[in-house]
This record gives C-alpha cells, structure tokens and sequence, in this order.
C-alpha cells in the first residue's frame, strides 16, 4: 500500500459528499497531490485545512494512481495570523490559488516548495505591509521558471548588453535597453527598479506584478484555455488602489 509523510502547504479545498474535503497541497518531493480528509467539513478539521496553512501530510491509497487518503497536522496557522492585513492575506491566496491552478500534478517541486516556504514567512513577518511584495513578485517570476517560461532579465535582447534596461519584450521574455525599444516602448513591459530597470514610470509594486501576471496570464494560463485566478487578480487591484499615483 503506498503511502508517504511531508509537510506541505494547503493549497485549495472542495467540499466531497456530506462530510469529506478533498484537499490539494503542495509539498518538495511530491509537488501539488490531492487527497480525500475524512470528516473535513467538520469545525475541529475545517481550521486546519485552509488554503495557506502549512502542514504535516499522511497520504495513503491501496494503489498509488488512486485519490488516497488524507491526514493532516497543523504546524502554523498562515491566514489567522494576517486577519488584519487584507492585503498580506490576499497575496497568501493569490499564491495558493497560482500554484494549484498551474502546478502539474505529482511532480516533486522542492525549490518551489521551498521558495513558497520562504515567500510564507515573509508575508507574515512583514509588520509594514509592503516590502513582502518584491519577494512575492520574485516568487511568481519562479513560479514562471518552473512551469517552463523562464524570463531573461539580465541582458538585453536585442544588443545583449547588461545596463539601462527598461523594458521587457512581451514576446520573448527578455529584457529591452532604454535605448533599443525605439518607437515600440509604448508596446513593451515596464522593467521595476527592484528587477534591474533604470526608468520606472509606474509603481515598482505595480510594474512588477504587471510584469509577471502579464506572462501568467497569456503564457501558462491562456494556454490552457483559462483565465488568471481571481485571488491573483484581486491582489493585483489592491496593489493598484494602493500604489497608483506614488
């Protein structure tokens, strides 16, 4: 009978008969693995299966293709922690509604787990509210690089050269010089500060989320005939009402 223990991070939960969940989580040597949780819609389960908690998962099935069941632990309680930062709260959402949405099933994941683990810690740690947003923006630029649409920004595309990048070519994925996008600027992806670029007219905040949502959506997402989820989306419009305008 096959069966396995990690700690994981809870990604999603859906309601199964009368008084089971199916839970989605997401662990290094297992990636995103779903199973069924027992008595999960009961109130002693239902807090410890929230997407974003992070937990110690027992799967086992009779053959290792079927769904399996669950046990889960609790080892911290992300989304209680953060009730009174919206804002951090909904980039923990957007994180776990990305990752399940994008991720393959069953393929081990462990620096995206681990680039997840971190991402989590400086969420919570963040007490100004803001500064978790460059990683976070970094985390999705992994997140990218592990489904397959690694961006070069280091260099320039068209020259090759390292310096007074400002821009990030749509279709390919690589940064563009201030002075190589020419007439086509207004068509380019703005490069924020904290990625390399030297002219940054919006938000670093908001360029970089511009920047990595923009590939979300129309690289990893529309390929699949599916729309960038709504968490990420919401996250997106807070840090516009924000920032737009500083």
């Amino acid at each position: 009978m096959p069966d396995w223990r990690a700690e994981g991070i809870i990604l999603s939960v859906r309601p199964h008969g009368e008084s089971s969940a199916i839970l989605s989580v997401l662990t290094a040597n297992h990636g995103r693995h779903a199973g069924l949780v027992r008595g999960g819609s009961s109130s002693k389960i239902r807090g410890i299966i929230q997407p974003g908690n992070r937990v110690r998962v027992n799967w086992r099935a009779r053959l290792s293709e079927q769904l399996g069941q669950m046990q889960v632990e609790l080892i911290q309680s992300v989304p209680a922690m953060l009730l009174d930062s919206p804002l951090r709260l909904s980039g923990v959402a957007s994180m776990c509604a990305l990752l399940d949405q994008a991720l393959p099933e069953r393929e081990a994941q462990p620096g995206l787990y681990n680039g997840s683990v971190a991402l989590i810690d400086i969420i919570v740690l963040d007490d100004n509210n803001t500064c978790w947003l460059e990683g976070y923006v970094r985390w999705e630029l992994g997140l990218l690089a592990a489904v397959g649409y690694r961006l070069d920004l280091r260099r320039c595309v068209a020259s090759g050269e390292t310096v007074n990048l400002a821009y990030v070519s749509p279709k390919s994925g690589g940064a563009v010089a201030l002075h190589q996008a020419g007439v086509f600027a207004n068509r380019m992806l703005v490069l924020p500060k904290f990625l390399g670029g030297v002219s940054c007219p919006k938000h670093d905040w908001i360029a970089g989320l511009n920047l990595t949502g923009y590939f979300l959506s129309k690289r990893v997402f529309a390929a699949h005939d599916l729309d960038i989820p709504a968490q990420r989306k919401r996250l997106a419009d807070m840090v516009d009402t924000r920032y737009k305008g500083r």
